[in-house]
């Protein structure tokens, strides 16, 4: 009992300090890291999607001038919007492919099992130790083949085919949100 302090942090061995520190810190560092900024940050800019797919608001632009400025203004105006629309063209293509679905349950199946594999004990492979890396890395390596046959290849690209033709059609044809002064051109009476 001389030994111990007041600190109700400290541990009395390295295996519990390493423990503490996997059930104390990491989800600190979870829910205050930059992936939660950002999500955080998409969800407070989102725009009402009633007037996303408002029809009366689009129109054809006039000339190249005003189609790029639409183009780049509601891309900016709608960014959190694109990702949502981003996100729902990946999740639409997996539900449609079910090979890809397989293909990704047994990626995701053989990462869980890493996962439960080094919690319990290291990994020794031909007398080597086998890092985490590594293992995941094995994994990809044994799914590809699962990923080629489904055509993982194909839908990555039909989704960022996808994703460019709507956003860019959206962008293009809907009308600007405001209108600038320095814009605003009169018609004599």
């Amino acid at each position: 009992m001389a030994g111990k302090t007041a600190d109700p942090f400290a541990a009395d061995t390295e295996e519990d300090a390493s423990g503490m520190m996997n059930k104390l810190y990491i989800p600190q560092i979870i829910s205050q890291g930059p992936a939660k900024e950002w999500i955080e940050r998409r969800r407070t800019t989102i725009r009402p999607w009633s007037n996303f797919v408002d029809q009366k608001r689009f129109t054809k632009p006039k000339n190249f001038g005003v189609f790029c400025k639409r183009l780049v203004k509601n891309v900016e105006h709608f960014q959190s919007n694109y990702v949502f629309v981003f996100l729902g063209l990946i999740v639409y293509c997996i539900i449609t492919s079910p090979m890809l679905l397989i293909a990704l349950a047994i990626f995701f199946g053989a990462c869980y099992i890493i996962y439960l594999r080094t919690q319990q004990s290291k990994m020794i492979l031909f007398g080597r130790e086998m890092t985490t890396a590594h293992q995941y890395g094995i994994a990809g390596g044994v799914s590809l083949p699962f990923f080629w046959v489904a055509g993982a290849g194909s839908a990555v690209f039909w989704v960022i085919g996808a994703t460019l033709v709507i956003i860019g059609s959206h962008a293009a044809f809907h009308e600007l949100e405001g209108c600038d002064t320095e814009d605003l051109q009169m018609e004599p009476v």
